[in-house]
């Protein structure tokens, strides 16, 4: 008789703390001290929303390394436009590290890779053990990752990804997710697309060739 293959999750911690900070109804927060920690609840929050609701058996945690990354050795304008983290997000870091350790949850930084590239490494490394794994994010580049497999699960909007999921939401298989942020760019980032094509002609380029 077969036995089900173990889940391993795998959280995106910077990506988290991120959106919690700008999250209006964690803004704000601070300890007795004067201790910024409205990302840091807000990180705990969801962190206690994936316990309880998956109860999962094998846990992880991914953050963005201290220093440069290797994309920026390559491209002198990667994130070249993107304000420095904010001092008080920045002090929460540390913090959210301390959480993890509390729980017994290994948080993981590899230097010169950011946590994206950590938590494919890690997906596709775990299924090759043997394991079924669900990464926690709310990052669409993070989609490409989706097959039978590995599973993206967005913690804010409460929506687990599967391939028929990214298709019915974004209009794309999973495998076409690169080649959408490709064309269209990230300005965030500061990675020029194709000009004149945004999300929605990106999809509709894709769809039709």
């Amino acid at each position: 008789m077969a036995t089900k293959a173990p889940t391993l999750y795998l959280i995106d911690g910077h990506a988290q703390l991120y959106r919690a900070y700008h999250t209006p109804a964690f803004a704000n927060r601070r300890a007795s001290d004067g201790t910024p920690t409205g990302a840091l609840y807000g990180f705990f929050t969801q962190l206690r929303a994936v316990r309880s609701r998956f109860k999962p058996g094998h846990l992880g945690c991914v953050f963005d390394p201290k220093g440069p990354v290797f994309r920026e050795k390559e491209y002198a304008g990667y994130k070249a436009q993107r304000a420095p983290m904010p001092e008080d997000l920045r002090k929460q870091v540390p913090l959210a590290l301390e959480l993890c350790a509390g729980y017994g949850i290994p948080a993981i930084q590899v230097e010169e890779y950011e946590a994206d590239d950590v938590l494919g490494t890690l997906a596709k490394q775990a299924v090759a053990m043997g394991f079924q794994v669900v990464v926690v994010t709310g990052d669409k580049d993070l989609l490409q990752l989706v097959d039978e497999h590995i599973g993206v699960y967005d913690p804010m909007k409460e929506i687990e990804y599967d391939a028929e999921k990214v298709l019915e939401l974004k209009g794309l298989k999973p495998e076409q997710i690169a080649d959408w942020l490709g064309l269209m760019g990230d300005p965030t980032d500061n990675i020029p697309g194709v000009g004149g094509v945004g999300e929605q002609t990106a999809v509709k380029l894709l769809s039709e060739h």
